[in-house]
């Protein structure tokens, strides 16, 4: 069975038993679940979605969190009813786990809370009457510090060995004038190589290019400038502490 040790008990037995429904939960079995495996004590309403994962706002006692959903059927990953269970398991699992070590590195994302099979919770930011906004809805009254703030976070996530693959106005949310990282999923631990430095080093390289370039182009609108090139090069040389750049 793949990734074995990402699967929770009640997961295993279900593959084991044959006992997976073939269909997406709706939202009220979702809610459901969400309660059952004690992640919140009520399911307000669903607050977001993307491509792999739905985001529920929900309360903890009288604690508000956020709870995120993998998506079981409809999502862009192939493979049959036991692997799917896994793999999307298995992508909760990931997300957490750079979730909570960019939150321990003192980063600036959601605090998580906890993860059951396909789901997890964590701090939610905003307020009763919704989420904090994207930075591209946004209008910004001091462009240039917050584009300073922003720059300096990111080298601060390289420097603490992960690189946010999707980086964008859309993944940014802004609360309380501060800028918090979401979406962790596909992030890199360059500090954890799963292949050759070389190949990871230069990896990260095009994902900070591509990501910096994509806030590059949303800070234009206010004619701050975005020292992309400079700031690439200071992250990557920080990043090759094998010197394989070189």
């Amino acid at each position: 069975m793949p990734n074995e040790p990402y699967l929770d008990a009640s997961v295993r037995w279900k593959i084991q038993t044959g006992a997976i429904d073939l269909q997406e939960p709706r939202y009220h079995g979702v809610a459901e679940s969400i309660r059952s495996n004690n992640l919140a004590t009520e399911v307000v309403r669903q607050v977001g979605a993307g491509k792999e994962a739905d985001v529920y706002y929900c309360l903890d006692g009288r604690r508000p969190i956020a709870v995120k959903v993998y998506r079981m059927y409809r999502t862009s990953h192939r493979g049959g009813r036991p692997v799917k269970s896994d793999v999307m398991g298995h992508h909760a699992c990931d997300e957490f786990d750079m979730l909570t070590f960019a939150y321990r590195g003192e980063l600036p994302v959601p605090r998580p809370i906890r993860r059951v099979e396909n789901m997890f919770s964590m701090e939610f930011l905003g307020g009763p009457e919704g989420p904090a906004p994207q930075l591209l809805r946004v209008r910004l009254d001091r462009p240039e510090e917050h584009a300073r703030r922003l720059l300096r976070a990111v080298e601060e996530m390289a420097m603490s060995g992960v690189v946010h693959t999707d980086l964008s106005a859309y993944n940014i949310l802004v609360w309380n004038g501060r800028s918090y990282f979401i979406d962790l999923a596909a992030a890199l631990r360059v500090d954890r190589l799963g292949s050759s430095p070389w190949m990871r080093v230069t990896e990260a390289k095009q994902h900070l290019q591509r990501g910096l370039r994509s806030l590059g182009g949303y800070f234009r609108r206010y004619g701050v400038d975005w020292p992309m090139d400079e700031a690439v090069e200071r992250m990557v040389s920080y990043l090759d502490r094998w010197g394989v750049m070189e």
